[in-house]
């Protein structure tokens, strides 16, 4: 037979420490999620909200865009907690259109991608165009507008002043 003995200072201080242990991850945990509870819902007179289909459509009108009512692709992603020079650049986006992904680091988050209808001079051109979400507790956090061509582009969710200039491979031939 095989005995252990432990003394009961010994089994105190296991378990004070395991009590603190638990407390702490607790509220390491509360602390991260009350940090990104709260994103815009407003700002700027511009409706964040993005938790339902009408929601999100009603957002990307907000700037004059016209889309598809059905989502061209939904898929999840996590914001990585050390950013790269792309989610550098692509914060810098953000922060011109008053957002910031800084505060999402290491959050699961929604990206909703919707055809975009009415671009200057894409307007015949189904599925080049697209409106990307990424929405996090039902609010828009982030997102662009942006071409799905090989030498594309990427913008806020304004929409542009000016006629895009494009050329089609035909006339690159030419």
């Amino acid at each position: 037979m095989f005995f252990v003995s432990v003394k009961s200072s010994t089994l105190k201080t296991i378990a004070v420490i395991a009590a603190v242990a638990v407390l702490a991850t607790i509220g390491g945990v509360y602390a991260v999620s009350k940090n990104r509870s709260a994103p815009v819902s407003k700002l700027n007179g511009i409706v964040f909200k993005a938790g339902t289909a009408g929601e999100r459509l009603a957002f990307l009108s907000q700037f004059g865009w016209e889309v598809d009512e059905e989502p061209a692709e939904v898929k999840e992603i996590i914001i990585p907690q050390e950013f790269d020079d792309v989610y550098n650049q692509y914060n810098i986006i953000q922060k011109q259109q008053n957002l910031d992904l800084e505060r999402y680091k290491g959050a699961r988050v929604k990206c909703w991608s919707y055809n975009v209808k009415n671009y200057p001079g894409y307007e015949n051109s189904e599925g080049v165009i697209r409106a990307n979400m990424l929405i996090f507790d039902g609010v828009v956090i982030g997102g662009d507008i942006s071409s799905t061509e090989l030498s594309g582009f990427m913008h806020t969710f304004d929409f542009p002043q000016e006629k895009v200039q494009t050329t089609s491979s035909a006339e690159t031939a030419a």
